[in-house]
């Protein structure tokens, strides 16, 4: 018999390090595959930027890192202003700024010294005494460089943000008009203009905004160009006579999704690629938006609000180089690596388990580990990325990076429990008093992770219901997550248990949000149904019966002492959980 068992053992190890090692190459190809797919390139038939043929003109901004224009006590440097114009002036003829704080006074003169034209834009609003202030300082400005000023701006979007009535802004603008001998004209979307058509008396041309991305109905990235055009043309006919001038346009490179509207890199290029091709074929004039990223807009806008440049915000260079291929993850190697590299540690930990069974484990918890290895491989790239662009302020690192950090541990912590066999544990067996024997470590790290997910994807979803449209959707880190948890719950149930109460309140609570954030973001946006099937998932996860805690098995044999004293008395028997459920069979 012995003899029998020592024939058999090498060919049993055999196969026992077969399967895992199958299904980790397996998914170290996944990996890779897919990253490959999502850092395919593409070359676009006119480049965004073309110094061959510059921009007629493009909006900017001088703000850089933590300047905003919210600080009343900021002046930018000319300095660092004629850094920028220098470069700006290579890809473009003419930049058009929106106000004259803050230190921009000084653009007018320092583009005069490398050739760019400025459109002036005048930022007024609810206080009349500095709207006239800034008006004075425009005129001046004006006439104080001829042939370098050669429009002035007043006001953009002032009736859009509901900060001045029609009859008060026209008046200001035929006060304007007789003092300048350049064109004087008004910004806004072009939903206002066409139901504020009067306006088109008082200026010398309509100057408009289009946004595809912001609209009530935000329109595709590939049909945006055509659709900006179409509503360009309904703007010429209701205003006959007027040039008009596409004072805005543009598409972020980072941020949220909006119903089918997606920021990224590629979306960006080609949106500004296709409109400035329009242009040149039927001879309109487009500013686009905008130069330079600007991160101080991410607190008013959300992520998507800092990456609407082409320029990078940071190192003040073209994302999108003349003749150089685009793709959505320049970093994609990288990413890659770092996903193989997550996908081995938690085949390691599920082999380093193995070696402490006596009996081999079953196909599925290996198939298990190495579903939770594949996911965590391919978004753990995604999930950085997101975070080091969508984290904001203390709180944001704080919230990213720890739901990212339980998405990298939590693979880890279920390929061993799903190896060794061990059920998720209850938040009460995590937090509560310990009774009897103490927690086992590993028991404790699993617990306290599946609560950090829970709480952090609480006040994301919850933001998501309340504050929807600056908040970015946490899908990668989120998944990362839960989809290991899911696993030991369905793979290794408790043998005993209940459902606790906490879970089935985050359970309910995940699932209401999932169907409220459907129901607003529409089913376009597949940003949103992930997330919003991580949600499901994590809550179908949270609903399972978990063992009874131990303050609640005491008190269930207090209970059973009492009711046996009042019984006659009899053989004395030690009735363990499994034997009671024997009993009421």
């Amino acid at each position: 018999m012995a003899c029998r068992q020592r024939d058999y053992l090498p060919k049993d190890r055999t196969i026992v390090l077969r399967t895992p090692l199958a299904l980790f190459l397996i998914s170290l190809a996944i990996i890779a595959g897919v990253w490959w797919w999502l850092a395919t390139p593409v070359t676009l038939a006119r480049a965004p930027v073309d110094a061959a043929a510059k921009l007629e003109c493009v909006s900017y901004a001088p703000f850089r890192n933590d300047q905003t224009p919210h600080d009343q006590t900021l002046i930018v440097s000319p300095q660092q202003i004629a850094e920028d114009l220098v470069e700006l002036a290579r890809i473009s003829k003419c930049i058009r700024i929106y106000s004259i704080d803050n230190g921009l006074d000084k653009v007018p003169e320092l583009a005069s010294r490398v050739g760019l034209k400025v459109l002036l834009g005048v930022w007024i609003g609810r206080d009349r005494a500095k709207n006239a202030l800034l008006i004075e300082t425009a005129i001046s400005l004006s006439r104080q460089y001829p042939g370098v000023v050669t429009a002035i701006i007043v006001g953009s979007e002032v009736l859009l943000r509901g900060e001045m009535t029609v009859s008060d802004l026209r008046e200001i603008i035929r006060s304007v008009k007789p003092r300048v001998d350049i064109p004087v004209t008004y910004a806004d979307v072009w939903e206002f203009w066409l139901r504020y058509r009067e306006m088109g008396a008082d200026v010398d041309f309509v100057t408009v905004h289009f946004l595809p991305y912001w609209e009530d109905v935000p329109v595709r990235a590939e049909d945006a160009a055509a659709h900006v055009d179409h509503v360009r043309m309904q703007v010429a006919a209701a205003f006959p006579g007027k040039d008009i001038l596409i004072g805005e346009t543009g598409w972020p490179s980072h941020g949220r999704m909006r119903d089918g509207a997606l920021a990224s890199r590629i979306n960006q290029a080609r949106f500004t690629s296709e409109i400035l091709d329009r242009a040149r074929r039927d001879n309109f004039r487009v500013n686009v938006f905008e130069a330079y990223d600007e991160p101080w807009k991410r607190r008013w806008e959300g992520t998507v609000g800092g990456y609407w440049g082409l320029l990078d915000g940071t190192e003040r260079k073209l994302k999108y180089p003349d003749g150089a291929d685009i793709s959505n993850h320049p970093f994609w190697k990288l990413q890659m690596v770092c996903g193989m590299v997550l996908c081995t540690c938690v085949f390691a930990a599920a082999l380093l388990t193995r070696r402490g069974r006596p009996s081999p484990p079953r196909m599925a918890p290996w198939i298990a580990v190495a579903i939770s290895a594949t996911t965590g491989g391919i978004l753990l790239g995604i999930g950085a990325e997101k975070m080091i662009l969508e984290s904001f302020g203390i709180g944001g690192w704080l919230v990213q990076g720890s739901l990212l950090a339980a998405g990298m541990v939590a693979p880890l912590l279920c390929a061993n429990a799903l190896i060794s066999g061990r059920a998720l544990p209850s938040f009460f067996e995590v937090l509560g008093p310990s009774e009897g024997s103490p927690r086992s470590f590993m028991t404790t790290t699993l617990g306290m992770t599946l609560i950090v997910t829970t709480l952090i994807g609480t006040e994301i979803a919850l933001s998501l219901v309340f504050d929807a449209r600056w908040r970015d959707f946490p899908f990668a880190a989120l998944t990362m997550a839960v989809v290991p948890f899911c696993a030991v719950a369905f793979l290794n149930p408790p043998e005993w248990g209940k459902r606790p109460l906490a879970e089935a309140v985050f359970a309910g609570l995940f699932a209401l949000a999932s169907l409220y954030i459907v129901f607003n973001e529409g089913p376009r946006n597949w940003q949103s149904l992930w997330t919003c099937a991580a949600y499901l998932v994590l809550g179908i996860t949270l609903w399972r019966p978990r063992a009874v805690a131990a303050a609640e098995t005491a008190l269930t044999a207090v209970l059973g002492g009492v009711g046996s004293a009042m019984q006659p008395q009899g053989p004395a028997v030690q009735l363990t959980e499994p034997n009671r459920v024997a009993a009421r069979r």
